[in-house]
């Protein structure tokens, strides 16, 4: 009798779905399928996953703006779609290039000041989504060598 590769499962939410486990080895389809009994099924899973992960976008984006308020940061301009990207891209590389130049290395807090005072004249989304890849310690020289078209 050949192992099933298709499994009916009856999920912790109520729900039943049709399980494919046929990249399974056969000898673990069965334990899984047992697992997956104690799971909410897919559709469950990704709408609690995706109300999880608007929560933690929330928190995150509220820290982002007590940081830019504390920081006197400008609010950033450009589509709709970049600003709250770029507001959290400026936050991890300022934080970062804090921790790199001042924290781990030697720069001092005055000459800190004077990066910090050159992030605020930046205030083009754009600008900070092309350089979210960059070296944290390439910020000075990077902010130096900003421009821009409003």
């Amino acid at each position: 009798m050949a192992i099933p590769t298709e499994w009916t499962i009856d999920h912790t939410c109520g729900h039943t779905e049709t399980r494919d486990l046929t990249n399974r080895p056969a000898d673990r389809r069965a334990g899984f399928a047992e697992w997956l009994r104690t799971q909410p099924c897919t559709a469950c899973w990704e709408t609690a996953r995706s109300a999880e992960r608007a929560k933690e976008r929330a928190a995150e984006g509220k820290a982002v703006e007590e940081w830019a308020n504390l920081h006197q940061m400008p609010v950033l301009h450009g589509t709709a779609r970049m600003v709250p990207w770029a507001t959290r891209c400026r936050h991890q590389l300022l934080s970062d290039a804090y921790t790199a130049l001042v924290m781990e290395g030697d720069t001092t807090e005055a000459e800190w000041e004077a990066v910090e005072e050159a992030a605020r004249s930046v205030d083009y989304a754009g600008w900070w989504l092309d350089q979210r890849k960059a070296d944290p310690s390439d910020i000075p020289e990077l902010l130096e060598a900003a421009t821009y078209e409003n």
